[in-house]
C-alpha cells in the first residue's frame, strides 16, 4: 500500500510533465559544494564542484534515460570508438583497442605517435544550443525533444561555503548557461551525443579512442 501511495503522485507528475513537454521548473535548482582537490587554495580552478540533487528527479531521468538510450542503440548513433559510460563497455575495452593499435604499428616496424587529451571541467562546456541541434538531427524532437530543452535551460545553482565553525554561507541563485547537470543520470549520456561525431573528422592515417572526454589519437602509416 505505502508504494502505491507514493508512486501514484510520481506517475502522474512525470507524465504530465512529459504529455505537456515541459521538466518542472522547481526540479531545477541545485547547491554546489566546493571540494579542494590539489595545489594553491586560492585558485578556484583546483576545487572539484560537487551539485547536491535531490532524489526525486533522478527517479524521472532515469525513466527518460531509458527511452533514449534505447533510441540511441536501435538507430546506433554512438560512435563505435567511444566506450564511456555505454552496457558491456569499459577502460579495460578502450585500453585494450589503443594497445592493440600501436603494437600493431611496432610489429609492421613503423613508427607510431599519439596525442592524449582531457577535457578540463568538460561536462561544464556543453553548449545547449549545439546540444539541443544535436538531439534534432538524432531524431528526439517533437513534444519530447520541448522536455529535453525544458529539463536543459533555465536552470538555477548557488554554491555554499562552510567555514570553521560550520556555518554554512549561500550565494545567490544564479541561471547556469552551460553544461549539463553534474551528477545527473541524463548528464554524460547527453554529453556522449554533444561529442560523438568527433571520430568522423580525425586525420587519415590515425585511430580514435574515446572514453567520455577522454580522447586517444594513434596516428600511424598502417592505420
Amino acid at each position: 500500500m505505502e508504494c502505491s501511495f507514493n508512486s501514484s503522485p510520481l506517475t502522474y507528475i512525470f507524465n504530465k510533465s512529459l504529455e505537456l513537454g515541459s521538466f518542472p521548473s522547481i526540479l531545477k535548482y541545485s547547491t554546489v559544494i566546493p571540494i579542494f582537490k590539489t595545489r594553491n587554495k586560492l585558485n578556484m580552478s583546483n576545487f572539484r564542484q560537487i551539485p547536491l540533487l535531490i532524489s526525486f528527479p533522478k527517479i524521472f531521468e532515469k525513466i527518460i534515460y531509458t527511452r533514449i538510450y534505447a533510441h540511441v542503440v536501435l538507430h546506433k548513433i554512438l560512435a563505435n570508438e567511444q566506450y564511456g559510460f555505454r552496457s558491456s563497455l569499459s577502460t579495460d575495452n578502450a585500453s585494450c583497442t589503443l594497445i592493440r593499435e600501436v603494437l600493431s604499428a611496432m610489429n609492421n616496424k613503423h613508427m607510431v605517435g599519439g596525442i592524449f587529451c582531457d577535457l578540463s571541467k568538460a561536462f561544464d562546456c556543453v553548449n545547449h544550443r549545439i546540444l539541443l541541434a544535436k538531439l534534432e538531427r538524432y531524431g528526439i524532437r517533437g513534444t519530447f525533444g520541448s522536455f529535453i530543452k525544458s529539463y536543459l535551460t533555465e536552470r538555477y545553482q548557488r554554491v555554499a561555503l562552510k567555514d570553521k565553525t560550520n556555518t554554512v554561507y549561500y550565494s545567490n541563485w544564479e541561471l547556469v548557461k552551460h553544461g549539463v547537470p553534474q551528477g545527473s543520470i541524463l548528464g554524460p549520456l547527453f554529453f556522449l551525443l554533444y561529442i560523438h561525431d568527433l571520430p568522423s573528422v580525425k586525420a587519415k592515417n590515425a585511430k580514435l579512442v574515446l572514453y567520455a572526454d577522454d580522447t586517444s589519437l594513434i596516428i600511424s602509416p598502417v592505420l
